[in-house]
């Protein structure tokens, strides 16, 4: 049997909100990605080095590869009637190689264009992702970690139900990573 290429767009989108449509990754996310990411001002709290076509298209397949191994991820978002990238948001596993409990743990995360801060976007995103995760995944403990210097996120994170519970030196930044969790927290924190 010959192989057949994967339809070229998902059918719907896998959550609804009043505003928003977030889907599973897919390949036509990729050109979105990379618009999403060029601007410095989105990429401030990410490492604030410029990115590239390769290495969004990395993040693609990292984003796919955790709903393919653990059935739950990131998902890109959408405004409702609308095609364009805006952002990313959900909960994906995740493996950061320096403990402290952000390894091999489902972690959150968001990103979204610069045009719609301000607007509540990732919260309502990122509100609906917990509700789904803690529906199809049980209530259990996820993680995050956000720029020291990232008050805008921090104050997201706490609305969403995080709390701080470690730092993460970054001295190539000299800006600590903020370590929050939500959910069922454990005993002890392992490395």
């Amino acid at each position: 049997m010959p192989y057949q290429l994967p339809e070229q767009a998902p059918a719907q989108p896998a959550l609804l909100t009043p505003r928003l449509a977030l889907w599973h990754p897919h390949p036509r996310d990729h050109a979105g990605l990379v618009a999403l990411l060029a601007p410095e001002a989105v990429r401030r709290h990410l490492g604030n080095r410029p990115t590239s076509a390769s290495e969004e298209f990395q993040r693609l397949l990292r984003n796919a590869g955790s709903w393919a191994l653990y059935g739950y991820g990131i998902f890109t978002c959408r405004r409702r009637g609308d095609d364009a990238v805006i952002g990313i948001a959900g909960v994906f596993h995740s493996w950061r190689g320096f403990g402290e409990g952000l390894d091999d743990v489902p972690e959150a995360g968001w990103i979204f264009a610069e045009a719609c801060w301000g607007q509540g976007l990732a919260h309502e995103a990122m509100t609906a992702v917990l509700d789904w995760f803690d529906a199809t995944h049980g209530p259990r403990r996820v993680a995050c970690m956000i720029d020291g210097d990232n008050a805008t996120s921090q104050r997201l994170a706490a609305r969403l139900g995080f709390t701080p519970y470690a730092e993460h030196p970054d001295e190539a930044r000299g800006v600590p990573l903020v370590l929050l969790e939500r959910g069922q927290q454990v005993a002890a924190v392992t490395g």
